[in-house]
């Protein structure tokens, strides 16, 4: 594996370390500001931005993205979303030994088999770690995008609680990490006119929207799963662009191929493990 891509890789856990720390600092400011509002964006936004500690996780999570953007661009998308998905292994464990919240025996059950994924995903890498894989389908990259900004939005329109907005928030996510992976190839030729390329606006506006999104499911919880189905939304969306947009090699032979869906799979299910369970109120 070519020293660029490795260097990707270890970004790529960076990435994931700093946007689990900067998730609970934005979660501890968002519950102590207003209720995000649809209707008035703007307003919701500079009330969040009013609390120092919402504002601080959103320095460090803005530094773990522009470590993400640089992974994009050095390492295959599926790789570096694969090594970010372990986030959900760092969510656990800095809930519980840092931030103080408490983690069930069914979150962290849902941890270890994202590690397991994780493993199984590393088994089959193959080809896929020889190049940054960047070329696509202008029409294919379009519906990708697209699909999972309307997915989000909908999602948005119709959720009433925390971990559905998450789900929201990382299908938004997923979105602008798929451009953000597309305007990296074109860093060669065109320099710093990246920032004003059309992508980057797409880029800002998904941003942006995910980050409200985001905020209001921190406000109404549970934090834990709130975070973990983010995070796993849009890991698996983005993961699944690599073979299926930017062309990246499938593992040769039908056992790795199997292998590598089973670990997508086992990351799936982590994920569906993290909701709590509904109780039956009690009566009053």
């Amino acid at each position: 594996m070519p020293f660029t891509v490795q260097l990707g890789l270890l970004l790529a856990l960076v990435t994931a370390l700093m946007s689990v720390v900067g998730f609970f600092l934005k979660h501890a400011g968002a519950v102590a500001a207003p209720a995000v509002l649809w209707r008035r964006p703007w307003a919701s936004t500079v009330a969040l931005f009013r609390s120092p500690v919402y504002a601080i996780g959103c320095v460090v999570a803005t530094t773990s993205w522009g470590f993400h953007v640089a992974a994009l661009a050095l390492a295959p998308i599926s790789l570096v979303q694969a090594v970010i998905a372990g986030g959900l292994v760092f969510v656990t464990v800095v809930a519980g030994w840092v931030f103080h919240h408490p983690v069930t025996r069914r979150e962290w059950i849902g941890v270890g088999l994202t590690a397991a994924g994780l493993v199984f995903l590393a088994a089959t890498l193959e080809r896929t770690g020889n190049s940054a894989h960047s070329s696509y389908h202008d029409l294919t990259l379009a519906l990708a995008v697209g699909g999972a900004t309307l997915a989000g939005a909908a999602l948005v329109w119709r959720a009433r609680s925390g971990p559905l907005l998450g789900v929201a928030a990382g299908m938004l996510w997923a979105g602008s990490d798929v451009t953000i992976k597309a305007l990296s190839g074109k860093t060669g030729d065109l320099g710093l006119a990246v920032i004003v390329h059309p992508f980057a606006f797409v880029i800002l506006a998904l941003s942006f929207f995910g980050l409200l999104v985001s905020a209001r499911s921190l406000q109404i919880g549970p934090v834990v799963p709130v975070i973990a189905l983010t995070s796993a939304t849009a890991n698996a969306l983005t993961i699944a662009a690599g073979p299926a947009v930017f062309q990246e090699p499938l593992p040769q032979g039908a056992g790795a191929l199997l292998v590598r869906l089973a670990a997508f799979a086992l990351v799936i299910a982590a994920a569906s493990l993290t909701p709590p369970r509904m109780r039956t109120p009690e009566p009053t």
